[in-house]
């Protein structure tokens, strides 16, 4: 490798000193560079479990039991080890398999969860629960008819549940059949008045095809509540549907169902304020 002689050249010694000080700063930031990783990969550790494995000698209530209450703690890798000891001793048992589907959805397992779920209903053909929970995994993939067939064939067994109506409700929203959407979230809040309260909205308008569809869905709950004589939810939701962007908002003044509300004093100030859009 070749030498570079500084005295050769003529620099004094005090030159030299500091071009030498130059080269070290600069052959060791090439080092440097050669060494950093910026984007390094570090495998995680093994997960750990929390609680003890489930004993040998559990009743299948008691593991039921002790996993649900992991489940509601969020410990869910215990939650499914206790749900698959009691189902060891209760083999093909539908209320087990719906219990590990939804665990396996919370984990975002979603294919483990599907199959848990389609196990359930071919151990019970009248589990309205897992036809429910089953069509909530086709949602999710946006799957909307597969997913409409499942929450009607939770009704057809059991047509007192206000969330399965709600869920349909989603689903023929995101297929922009508001028509019977409308039909199935009234029927829905008939039942349970409270029942998008316990929904999560951003998981509907996650699947709604464009920012005017998450308007009109605000807008038409809000039009549901004002119809059912609930004015604190019907404002709520004309307030979420102004911030979103409703282009059709003044029909607020001659739809029927508003008739009351637009006697509320908060209506007018709702309807006054310049709210920003949000942008989508």
């Amino acid at each position: 490798m070749a030498t570079l002689d500084l005295g050769r050249l003529g620099v004094c010694m005090s030159c030299r000193k500091a071009c030498l000080i130059l080269l070290v700063v600069v052959f060791s930031a090439i080092a440097f560079a050669q060494v950093s990783h910026s984007e390094q990969v570090q495998i995680a550790p093994p997960v750990i479990r929390a609680i003890e494995p489930p004993a040998h000698d559990a009743t299948v209530a008691d593991l039921e039991q002790q996993a649900d209450s992991l489940r509601a703690d969020k410990l869910y890798l215990d939650a499914l080890d206790y749900y698959r000891a009691a189902l060891s001793k209760k083999q093909n048992d539908a209320r087990l398999l719906n219990k590990i589907g939804i665990t396996e959805l919370m984990m975002q397992r979603y294919h483990e969860a599907q199959k848990s779920f389609e196990r359930a209903v071919r151990a019970d053909h009248d589990f309205a629960d897992a036809y429910n929970n089953l069509g909530v995994i086709l949602y999710e993939s946006k799957r909307w008819n597969a997913a409409i067939k499942q929450y009607e064939k939770a009704i057809a067994k059991d047509s007192s549940s206000a969330s399965f109506y709600s869920n349909l409700g989603a689903a023929l929203f995101s297929k922009r059949e508001f028509e019977r959407a409308v039909a199935a979230y009234q029927k829905a809040l008939e039942m349970d008045p409270d029942v998008f309260g316990r929904t999560s909205r951003n998981g509907v308008q996650a699947q709604l095809p464009s920012p005017e569809d998450r308007a009109r869905y605000d807008y038409t709950v809000a039009k549901l509540y004002a119809k059912m004589g609930l004015p604190e939810q019907s404002l709520e939701y004309l307030r979420k549907a102004k911030e979103d962007g409703y282009r059709d908002l003044k029909n607020v003044y001659k739809d029927v169902e508003f008739a009351e509300l637009r006697k509320n004093p908060r209506f007018t100030e709702l309807m006054a304020l310049k709210t920003p859009v949000i942008a989508n």
